[in-house]
């Protein structure tokens, strides 16, 4: 694979002055190696966690505006309680019947359009999109395959080679194409020229002797720098995706389970109904689950030829949680409340663009929302040292978030759902101040 730009803002080297944490990262270091990164300059120790609050080994609070894999808010009591429960009972596998596996599954189809009527169930995101190239290779007879620029989907060998954020490049049978970044070039055309950009990278696929067999993407471009295209844009790639003999697979992993407000699934914000839609993270609230939704067509005629088992996949204690977290976002009406929050956080944010020119766009969709800064509003140039000085300073007034985009330079917000008003405020107010501190600084 060739080498390419890496989006993954991990520290190698952390400098701490706490000496308990500077023995537990050289023991770390030790013990894991230098793969596995740390945020911050000086690395986030926690303790516990409530809600959208993470508490550190001295007691400081830090609200979470990054986290969305804790999706209805950390430890919530339904969840750990639905967990511990089933867990004290039975935890076996989907080889024998159990009534959670069944209700859950139908309790997500219900959230999907009519066409996807089948659910397969693994442990993690990186599974659910390895097992979706599998069936959409199965179905189309190609390897072929079309993703975004800076894409990320997955650490298996084979969703690696198709996750060019992770730095590696892309497999022989990967093409990548620009996400619609209407920041840059404006709406005008932006539907036509995505769904050009989707088509020539089939086209280039099948001159290299390659049979096309998947377009995806997740319709938030969240490792791409948090795009929220207008409704529209993103169908012309679909249709040149099914033109192609391809399928559409969805990433919902990320935008998924009622985090962009409007809708419960990402897809459904651009009135698209994909062939195969895989999911992960904010399923389980933390607990490790993940699975696809898809046709019947898809599904039984993989299934009639090619099994497919995951030993922890759907077992009886995930299928509980997931049913806890499906019950919480009806009951706390936490998809609302991401597209009312949401809204308001956006609009806070811009007005603190108004008065601060390195921010150069506010965008998203509910609670996940993209800040670009920017070291000139005209010319675009992005800010790259300012934003990764941008999440430190928050991280020691606070604040925890990450960074996002080929450059680095797009704050990346999305934290649990159940994130109000007030904590949008409270975010605001030490942005305001950390702005500020940037503008003396730079």
């Amino acid at each position: 694979m060739s080498q390419t730009k890496s989006n993954f803002h991990g520290t190698a080297n952390p400098a701490v002055s706490d000496p308990e944490d500077a023995v537990l990262i050289a023991r770390r270091m030790a013990a894991l190696g230098p793969s596995y990164r740390l945020f911050y300059d000086e690395p986030l120790h926690p303790v516990r966690a409530e809600g959208i609050w993470i508490t550190d080994k001295d007691g400081r609070r830090y609200l979470d505006v990054y986290n969305n894999v804790p999706s209805v808010g950390h430890c919530h009591p339904r969840v750990v309680d639905a967990l511990s429960k089933q867990a004290a009972v039975l935890n076996t596998h989907t080889r024998y019947l159990h009534e959670n596996v069944v209700e859950f599954s139908e309790r997500l189809l219900a959230t999907m359009p009519d066409s996807l009527n089948r659910t397969i169930f693994t442990c993690t995101g990186s599974e659910a999109n390895d097992l979706a190239l599998r069936i959409a290779h199965f179905h189309t007879g190609g390897t072929g395959i079309v993703v975004t620029d800076l894409a990320y989907h997955g650490g298996t060998l084979a969703v690696a080679e198709m996750s060019p954020s992770l730095g590696l490049g892309v497999g022989k049978n990967v093409r990548t194409v620009a996400p619609p970044d209407t920041y840059r070039t404006g709406e005008g055309d932006a539907a036509a020229e995505f769904g050009a950009r989707v088509a020539a990278a089939f086209d280039d696929l099948r001159a290299s002797g390659i049979t096309p067999s998947a377009l995806i993407f997740d319709t938030i471009f969240s490792s791409d720098g948090v795009f929220a295209p207008p409704p529209g844009i993103l169908k012309s790639a679909v249709e040149a995706a099914h033109k192609a003999g391809a399928v559409f697979i969805a990433d919902e992993v990320q935008p998924g389970f009622g985090r962009t407000g409007e809708c419960f699934w990402g897809f459904q914000n651009h009135d698209l109904i994909p062939d195969i839609v895989t999911m992960g993270k904010p399923m389980g609230d933390g607990h490790p689950m993940a699975g696809l939704a898809l046709s019947a067509e898809l599904a039984d005629g993989f299934g009639k030829v090619s099994r497919y088992f995951n030993t922890f996949g759907g077992n009886p204690v995930s299928a509980a949680v997931g049913l806890a977290v499906l019950n919480v976002i009806r009951d706390e009406a936490l998809q609302e409340n991401a597209r009312i929050t949401g809204k308001y956080l956006r609009d806070g944010l811009r007005d603190l663009a108004s008065a601060h020119k390195v921010v150069g766009d506010v965008r998203g969709a509910g609670l996940f929302i993209g800040l670009e800064m920017v070291r000139d509003r005209e010319t675009k140039t992005p800010a790259t040292e300012e934003t990764a000085w941008l999440v430190n300073e928050l991280r020691r007034r606070g604040v925890l978030i990450s960074r996002a985009g080929p450059h680095g330079n797009v704050l990346k917000i999305r934290p649990p759902l159940p994130f109000r008003p007030e904590h949008a405020d409270h975010f605001t107010e030490v942005m305001e101040q950390t702005l500020t501190a940037l503008a003396q600084r730079f």
